[in-house]
């Protein structure tokens, strides 16, 4: 991703581009950001030795221009009907739907999933990452402007927790097990965005954070699928174990850093009276967990092996070092944040 020197330019534009729409006092502004956003993203994304890149890169292409193309044409109607106010809010129910799903098919949230686990199988491990977080930072902002509870917004949560847990059931690929996985978070980001703006950014960093974890490790270790993962006989057990330790912290198992935010939610939404859909996220997660839990005993219990003479490792000592470190914050994170909260 920085071989190229041009990459640096499009670097800088893509993270301006979301600067511009978290920024923006209207809605045109917003849509500029969005479109820097995507152009910049674009020959990222595009690789000549790599078809399937160019694949992914056009479906995103496609479906980001749908997507800004409807925000864009609705928010011309809102400006032409009901003379669009100076703020980013839209009153009429019909205008705002249009436009909140117009923002959850440019992050992939269910049911405008569709070309986001595809896209995710044909890039880099770094791109990927990208998707996953950076590029949902600004629509989930500007949707934070908009997203009040009613029907559609409890259906988007619902339909996204359950189509991130069953869609990773049967996968093998490791893209598209965190491409799942991403959908399911998307729904808890979205349930947050209804009850106030700093649980969703609690959530979205540790999030990002556990999943620039995970695909650090991945990426160090060029791993892409499950049977690669059963027989990572050059790499030392613990690097293993961190790799599913971390996996666990993703899908929010006490008592990990990742459980913190689904905590608060969990408390938060309760206290809203929610208690039907906090059921059904709640179980949901568990499926998650399930075959994350079966990942790692078929790797450590069922198709464990290790040769007695192993070769010479390959990779830096600083792979291990940071694979290790960034594990331990996973995993002792959830103990420091409530002895720090209780001694203040």
């Amino acid at each position: 991703m920085f071989k190229n020197p041009t990459n640096l330019l499009f670097i800088g534009t893509l993270v301006s581009g979301t600067l511009i729409s978290i920024s923006a006092n209207s809605w045109f502004g917003a849509w500029i950001g969005l479109e820097i956003n995507l152009l910049s993203f674009i020959p990222l994304m595009a690789n000549t030795s790599n078809l399937m890149s160019t694949e992914a890169s056009l479906k995103y292409f496609l479906t980001q221009a749908l997507a800004s193309a409807t925000l864009l044409f609705t928010v011309i109607a809102s400006a032409m009907i009901f003379s669009l106010p100076s703020t980013l809010h839209i009153s009429n129910v019909f205008l705002n739907t249009l436009v909140s799903s117009s923002l959850l098919l440019k992050m992939g949230a269910a049911p405008f999933h569709f070309w986001f686990p595809g896209v995710m199988e044909g890039l880099s491990w770094i791109n990927g990452l990208t998707l996953m977080t950076w590029q949902k930072l600004a629509p989930l902002m500007l949707l934070s402007f908009n997203f009040t509870l009613n029907t559609f917004t409890s259906l988007i949560i619902i339909a996204s927790v359950i189509i991130g847990s069953i869609g990773g059931l049967n996968q093998t690929s490791l893209r598209k097990i965190l491409a799942y996985s991403s959908i399911n978070h998307l729904g808890w980001l979205t349930a947050a965005l209804m009850i106030g703006e700093n649980l969703w950014n609690i959530y979205f960093i540790t999030y990002t954070f556990l999943t620039a974890t995970i695909i650090f490790m991945l990426w160090s270790f060029k791993l892409s699928h499950l049977s690669q993962t059963y027989s990572l006989t050059y790499i030392p057990p613990v690097i293993k174990f961190s790799l599913f330790m971390s996996l666990l912290s993703l899908g929010g198992l006490p008592p990990f850093i990742g459980f913190l935010p689904k905590w608060i939610i969990i408390q938060s939404l309760t206290t809203a009276n929610l208690k039907i859909i906090v059921t059904i996220m709640v179980v949901m997660t568990l499926i998650t967990l399930f075959y994350y839990l079966r990942i790692g005993f078929s790797a450590f219990m069922f198709l464990y092996n290790q040769t007695l003479w192993n070769p010479p490792s390959s990779h830096p000592s600083y792979h291990y070092l940071m694979a290790l470190t960034l594990t331990a914050i996973s995993t002792f994170g959830l103990i420091i944040c409530t002895g720090i909260y209780h001694v203040l």
